[in-house]
């Protein structure tokens, strides 16, 4: 029997089956029953899986490839491939989300999103016509209070020195998977130049492009115009402290939310099969957000090794690269009281959603919580600063 004849034995909704393209690799058992898909779809991956309440291609046909979804989850058109959709996430048509993404609960984007190793914490909203790639971005209390992006937002991860080590975290995640941070605000038709770290309460003016860091909360930012220039482009010479450091940070925040993804999110999850899959393919897509850290951390390190203008510090951490690297690709949880303590308080909350349980955690806990989560990315950091020095 075909797969489109199995999902429709099992009560998923087709309306037109004619129009919808099931691959012989999907497993009709990771489709949940009830499951809406809208005509013109195709389905594909032996690794996709639908939760319950789904709807797919409700505005224009969607492709789906080994992507996991949570419950109620809406893709309302475009493509997906190796992301994961959690419970009420939300994606708006005309959509491309590549791999290493994760949307977490309450997100929710419109038409026209552009995505690829991007990772949003609970309730980020996002507007229109975005190119948002390699970022993390958190903040937010609930679905009234979050942060947001503008329509029209595009974050720059492409240098004229022809890397990627530009990954920016708006927000980080020891405190923004606590659910209590002050919302970030990146005002429509605006950009941001990564590598950048946004601290909580940052607020963007519209119709400007940042390119330093915001490590001060509740600061509206305009940046100052760029004054007109036509130099030479020198291609060596280039400063990379910031880059390595910011890049750094970033890969202990992924580490941190792997911690937290094993340790918090772990025993809900498995209550279903939709969720352990859903905690499967985050996991993946951590791991491979790092290892796509790494790979434009070489990048950067060959483009520092060939270049004769290099400094002798410069020298000193390519001489340094090959261990770091291997500590940061390791670098895992970090057992202390802090953890035991947060640990403690999980377990003992009272049961309910996800959300609604980190909402009620007691101050000491969500504190505990952090302090632990915030170890794993001062490692991080740590191992980058001894490599720099």
């Amino acid at each position: 029997m075909k797969p489109l004849e199995e999902l429709l034995l099992r009560g998923v909704r087709i309306s037109a089956p004619g129009t919808v393209d099931i691959g012989d690799d999907v497993v009709p058992e990771q489709i949940a029953p009830g499951v809406v898909i809208h005509p013109g779809c195709r389905i594909y991956g032996a690794k996709t899986s639908i939760g319950p309440g789904c709807v797919l291609g409700r505005e224009a046909p969607l492709t789906l490839e080994d992507c996991q979804l949570g419950s109620g989850v809406q893709l309302k058109g475009g493509f997906c491939h190796g992301a994961v959709f959690l419970d009420g996430a939300v994606l708006g048509s005309a959509a491309q989300v590549r791999p290493g993404c994760i949307l977490e609960e309450g997100v929710e984007l419109a038409h026209a999103v552009g995505l690829k190793q991007t990772i949003m914490l609970p309730f980020v909203v996002g507007g229109s016509l975005l190119n948002f790639c390699d970022v993390l971005m958190a903040g937010g209390r609930n679905r009234r209070e979050h942060s947001e992006i503008g329509s029209s937002f595009i974050h720059f991860n492409f240098t004229p020195y022809g890397d990627k080590a530009t990954a920016s975290l708006v927000g980080d995640v020891p405190r923004g998977v606590m659910l209590d941070q002050t919302p970030i605000f990146l005002g429509g038709q605006g950009g941001m130049t990564g590598p950048l770290r946004l601290e909580y309460g940052t607020v963007l003016a519209a119709g400007h492009v940042l390119r330093r860091d915001v490590l001060t909360g509740g600061q509206l930012v305009v940046p100052p115009p760029i004054p007109a220039t036509e130099r030479p482009f020198r291609r060596n010479g280039r400063a990379v402290g910031r880059v390595l450091k910011n890049n750094a940070i970033f890969v202990g925040n992924l580490a941190a939310l792997a911690a937290w993804y094993d340790v918090a999110r772990r025993p809900l999850l498995d209550r279903t099969p939709y969720g352990v899959a859903c905690l499967t393919g985050a996991l993946r897509q951590l791991a491979g957000a790092r290892q796509e850290r790494l790979k434009r951390l070489d990048d950067v390190t060959a483009w520092l090794a060939a270049d004769e203008a290099a400094t002798e510090a410069d020298k000193r951490f390519c001489a340094a690269w090959p261990t770091a690297r291997e500590q940061l690709a390791a670098l895992g949880d970090q057992p202390g009281p802090e953890r035991e303590a947060f640990v403690a308080a999980w377990h003992a909350a009272p049961e309910g959603d996800y959300l609604a349980r980190i909402q009620k955690l007691p101050a000491e806990a969500k504190a505990a919580g952090t302090a632990w989560l915030q170890g794993i990315v001062d490692a991080a950091a740590g191992i980058m600063a001894a490599a720099t020095a």
